[in-house]
């Protein structure tokens, strides 16, 4: 079985963001139950997330074009179902799209998570693992 855990290979990731400030309304609102904040602008085009330190890089495309992520998701840690079900209500509430509601996922044995589209089409998600 995969296990998920916090301590990452990666230093950060970046979203492009058609529309900074709706992106930046759907991330506050989206990442606050998985106890994600924004930790302030980088600049005029980029906006930093994180919890001890930024991680997440939300910002305009450097190109001035549409961002594109198309077959890719970021997904977020969750601790608990919860977390979960309240990261996808807050999203879907603060301008995101529906790409799969919060529940149990049968492909892993405890798999939980809720899938969006952000306000530029970004796909995210939150997943945790239950007992």
């Amino acid at each position: 079985m995969a296990v998920i855990s916090g301590d990452g290979v990666f230093s950060h990731a970046t979203l492009g963001a058609t529309d900074l400030d709706a992106s930046v309304k759907f991330y506050d609102a989206t990442l606050a139950p998985l106890g994600i904040k924004n930790m302030g602008p980088f600049g005029d085009t980029i906006v930093l997330y994180g919890k001890d330190k930024p991680a997440l890089l939300v910002m305009t495309p450097g190109n001035g074009g549409a961002p594109s992520s198309n077959g890719v998701t970021l997904g977020f840690a969750a601790a608990t179902p919860a977390e979960v079900d309240a990261f996808h209500a807050a999203g879907l509430a603060a301008g995101g799209t529906d790409e799969g509601a919060a529940g149990p996922r049968g492909h892993l044995p405890g798999a939980y998570a809720g899938y969006l589209r952000d306000p530029a089409g970004n796909k995210v998600c939150a997943y945790t693992f239950t007992e």
